[in-house]
């Protein structure tokens, strides 16, 4: 291999590394047996969701997990492997993957690194079956607004029951 080749791998590993290094979870999937309208159409709600999907040559994979220091995915670097890279939102990708899964049953997740812990199957899944960061932060505020929302309610019955006393006099 020439030395030109050899220094075009390392640098497509490094960016593939930097990558890694700013991605808030990192899966693996095996895309094989999925059709060309599958795989456009998983594309598709990845990136609506601000997240990307890249088919990268494992070797690469395998330098670039090493040269960003994220372990528990060189196993999973074997055969068709297409990578999942998370932003801030680290359930989103394990969402829209786990419930492309149950209708596209060829897709399977091999393994997944959140906020840089390596992370079982079982763990992803349930990472999938959180509400949504804007639904947390809805339930949140929620929660905040019930005791102003509750004493609105009790000050406007106390004021009510006043106006009915007042009228029934």
């Amino acid at each position: 291999m020439s030395e030109a080749n050899i220094a075009k791998k390392q640098e497509i590993a490094s960016a593939v590394a930097k990558r890694m290094e700013k991605a808030g979870s990192i899966l693996v999937v095996d895309y094989l047996g999925l059709t060309v309208a599958e795989v456009t159409d998983l594309r598709k709600q990845l990136r609506d969701a601000g997240i990307e999907m890249s088919v990268i040559k494992n070797t690469i994979l395998r330098r670039a997990a090493k040269e960003a220091g994220v372990e528990g995915l060189d196993e999973s670097f074997a055969g068709p492997s297409a990578v999942v890279f998370g932003g801030e939102d680290v359930v989103a990708p394990a969402k829209i993957l786990v419930d492309f899964a149950k209708n596209a049953e060829a897709l399977e997740i091999k393994a997944g690194v959140i906020e840089g812990r390596a992370t079982s199957l079982e763990e992803i899944d349930a990472i999938a079956k959180l509400p949504s960061r804007e639904g947390l932060l809805s339930m949140l505020l929620s929660v905040l607004q019930a005791p102003i929302r509750n004493t609105a309610l009790a000050v406007k019955a106390v004021a009510e029951a006043k106006d009915e006393a007042g009228e029934a006099a």
